[in-house]
Formats: C-alpha cells, sequence, structure tokens
C-alpha cells in the first residue's frame, strides 16, 4: 500500500508507503505537524483491507486535517470496506493503480521551486533543495534534504539537511526565523529585527548555527 498526501493550499507532496496497518501510530507522527487542508489518497495494489483496518486509518488521517481521502484498489473487499465507511473507494485495474502512482512520484520531484508566499499553516518540503521566490511568513514550515533559499523574507521555521546533511544551509534575503534547523542542530531566531539589508546565510560551524553575510561571487 502507498499513500499520498498533498496540501490544497501549495505544492507539498508526500509519498509514503504503510505496510503494517496494525502499527501506524509512528508513522503518523511526522505529519503531526501539517497544516490542512491535505489530501489523502490510498493506493491498494490486490490488498484486502478491512473496514476496521480503514477506520484505524482514517482516524489517524483526521488527527492530521485531511479534507478528503481516496482509495483505490484492485480489490472489490477493499473497495467495498471504504464505501462501508463513507470513503470516496474506487475499483481500478492494477496497471491502473501502478500509473497513478507513477504519475504522483513524477511530480514529487528532488527539487523544488516555489513561486509565492508562504502562509501560515502552509508546508512546504523539497527531497532535494528547496528554492521559494517570496515570503515564508510566522507559522509556516519549510524543509528540504539539502539547501533552502528564500528570495524574500524568511520569518518562519526552515529545516534544511533533514537526511542528516551537516553541511546543508539556509539562505535569505531578510533571515529573521521563528526557528532554524540544520541536520540535528537547531537555533531559535533572534529576538531583535536584522538591521542589514543584504543576504544572510546560516551554516553549522563546530555543532552550532551561525549566520554570515551570504556571499554570491561572480566570475567573468
Amino acid at each position: 500500500m502507498e499513500i499520498v498526501l498533498s496540501c490544497t493550499k501549495s505544492k507539498y507532496l508526500e509519498i509514503f508507503p504503510l505496510i503494517n496497518l496494525d502499527n501506524i501510530h509512528e508513522t503518523f507522527k511526522k505529519f503531526s505537524s501539517m497544516k490542512g487542508p491535505l489530501e489523502a489518497r490510498i493506493f491498494a495494489v490486490n490488498e484486502t483491507i478491512s473496514s476496521h483496518q480503514l477506520s484505524k486509518l482514517k482516524d489517524h488521517f483526521d488527527k492530521i486535517n485531511i479534507s478528503s481521502l481516496y482509495i483505490y484498489s484492485n480489490n472489490r473487499d477493499t473497495v467495498l470496506s471504504g464505501k462501508s465507511l463513507k470513503i470516496n473507494s474506487t475499483f481500478y485495474k492494477e496497471q491502473e493503480i501502478q500509473n497513478k502512482i507513477l504519475f504522483f512520484k513524477s511530480k514529487n520531484k528532488d527539487d523544488i521551486l516555489h513561486e509565492g508566499t508562504v502562509r501560515s499553516g502552509d508546508r512546504i518540503s523539497s527531497n532535494g533543495n528547496l528554492c521559494i521566490i517570496g515570503d515564508v511568513n510566522p507559522g509556516a514550515i519549510v524543509s528540504a534534504k539539502k539547501n533552502i533559499y528564500v528570495w524574500g523574507k524568511l520569518l518562519g521555521i526552515a529545516f534544511a539537511g533533514k537526511s542528516g546533511n551537516k553541511n546543508a544551509s539556509i539562505a535569505s534575503l531578510y533571515l529573521n526565523p521563528l526557528q532554524l534547523r540544520i541536520a540535528d542542530v537547531i537555533a531559535i531566531g533572534p529576538k531583535n529585527k536584522p538591521k542589514n539589508s543584504y543576504p544572510e546565510i546560516a551554516v553549522i560551524d563546530q555543532q552550532t548555527i551561525i549566520i554570515k553575510p551570504y556571499l554570491i561571487e561572480i566570475t567573468n
């Protein structure tokens, strides 16, 4: 079974496998901070899922503000279980489901470019670099496995190097975040507003996050 979570207000997209339906609490922990409205799609190929199991799964989805839930399966018992819980459930052939999964995986590219303001409650995550042309407001969370670049004001929470990469960095034209995190190192944003008018970058130096001017080298 594979589950696709997508945010209807931003380009955030998460795809994760769910192998054991009887032990799903840990899986959903990492989604507890996600803000809605979210859409969830369950792709079940050759799997029989009971209404009891789906009910437990639906309870976890309700805790992370799911606005709509869909089930796609080539197993008629699974589809009937979903319909019994008033979940939008559709029967598809196996190849049709695989094609749908491939479509979402093709949208889940490593590097993400987001144009526009990231508002409070929004969350954007990248499996590579994340570049935002616009502001990141307080209450918004942005994260990336590699680097984060904000061509605007960074006022929310930013988490770079989420796969443990301590060489990752966070750069912004105006760096005044609520919190910064690079790999496993966390820093609280400054109490006072920055007085400078130049871009800054946050990096790890001796297990501490430091902020310094972001100098862009121009070569002829």
